[in-house]
């Protein structure tokens, strides 16, 4: 395993750059819902791409070098989770249903944000008193039970309001900084993976570094329902090459289970993954540029799929070399959502560090 690099090391981050991830983190962007989010994503990016162009379901591609015939792709997903209006009661009470993993267990309580087309209106899910409820048949939350209380008396004062039935659904959760360490808030599942190639669009463009092929930077949409936004454009850029980022399991907290899920730490660096969408001569390069570059790293096995873009691109067209560079993250698809600030500098500048050592043309093909 490579050294860790310095923790003595200046932050990469800028204030406009944390101000970006901030306002990024904070902007609901939900599932088939993306726009909003993706126009900030792309004002940000602007002065650091050539071209870029955005596909009909909202994922945006930027483009450095658009004209080079070898193409390499860096890509997070832009979506989060949330839930839809799925029934409204004659009282005004809402139940709903999921819009990818949403947890149903972190529910009750929590304030949430109905976007409709007349604005905004707010609710909250309610819960039984603790005072009214029978311990001996304690019910546990499921999307049988939990439910949104609006205030209002009837279901047409919901209707009034512009509520109906497939408003999206999201909680009203703001970004924080945990001890000066951590980046917390809802969604860094994955819009931190959309603000860590955004700075290495800005890194690479600040720094001059010339690249000697095209390289994509792919935001794409529907990751949380089935890869549906990384599977339309891998078809339509068809690159060579491709990196994805996204998050996976710190197994360091409460009630984790290493034998089940690894054992991975927030703050000890990036985590590479090793299974059959994995493409070996790819992650060997990326590994390399690590050991190079003293940015410490850890493993994790996917077994039969990664469960991230990385398959969709992995297996798409004739098939792409792609690998995955994950930032471990700890209480994933909740509004608490924490990673490791070191992390996410380090998952960047392996990055740069990787597309540094990427040759034109590189063909990595096992036989040769």
């Amino acid at each position: 395993m490579a050294k860790k690099a310095s923790k003595k090391d200046k932050s990469i981050f800028t204030q406009n750059s944390l101000n970006f991830l901030r306002d990024y983190l904070n902007n609901p962007s939900p599932t088939g819902f993306e726009s909003e989010g993706q126009k900030m994503w792309l004002n940000y990016i602007k002065p650091y791409i050539d071209e870029h162009y955005v596909d009909t379901y909202g994922t945006v591609v930027g483009i450095v070098n658009p004209d080079a015939p070898y193409k390499v792709v860096i890509e997070a997903h832009a979506d989060e989770i949330s839930w839809f209006v799925h029934y409204i009661t004659k009282d005004g009470f809402i139940y709903l249903r999921r819009n990818g993993g949403s947890d149903h267990q972190i529910a009750p309580s929590k304030r949430v944000n109905i976007h409709t087309e007349k604005g905004i209106v707010k609710g909250i899910f309610g819960w039984p008193a603790i005072h009214v409820r029978d311990a001996a048949k304690e019910e546990t939350p499921t999307l049988k039970n939990i439910f949104l209380d609006l205030g209002c008396k009837s279901d047409k004062e919901v209707a009034d309001l512009g509520v109906h039935v497939g408003c999206v659904v999201t909680y009203d959760d703001e970004f924080m900084e945990l001890n000066n360490r951590y980046f917390v808030g809802r969604a860094l599942d994955n819009r931190v993976g959309g603000f860590m190639i955004a700075e290495v669009a800005r890194l690479l463009k600040e720094n001059k570094t010339k690249l000697p092929f095209g390289l994509y930077i792919v935001n794409a949409v529907q990751e949380e329902v089935g890869l549906n936004g990384a599977t339309m454009i891998a078809h339509k850029i068809k690159p060579n090459a491709a990196i994805i980022t996204d998050v996976c399991h710190d197994t360091q907290t409460p009630m984790m289970n290493k034998i089940v899920s690894g054992d991975l730490s927030c703050g000890k660096g990036p985590v590479l993954s090793y299974g059959p969408a994995v493409q070996n001569n790819l992650l060997k390069v990326i590994i390399d540029a690590a050991k190079k570059n003293d940015i410490e790293f850890q493993r994790q096995a996917a077994s039969r799929s990664t469960g991230t873009d990385t398959d969709a691109f992995a297996y798409s067209n004739d098939g792409v070399a792609s690998a995955l560079i994950s930032l471990p993250l700890r209480y994933m698809h909740t509004t608490v959502e924490s990673v490791h600030k070191e992390d996410v500098e380090n998952v960047i500048k392996l990055i740069i560090a990787t597309l540094k050592n990427i040759k034109n043309n590189q063909d990595f093909r096992y036989l040769k």
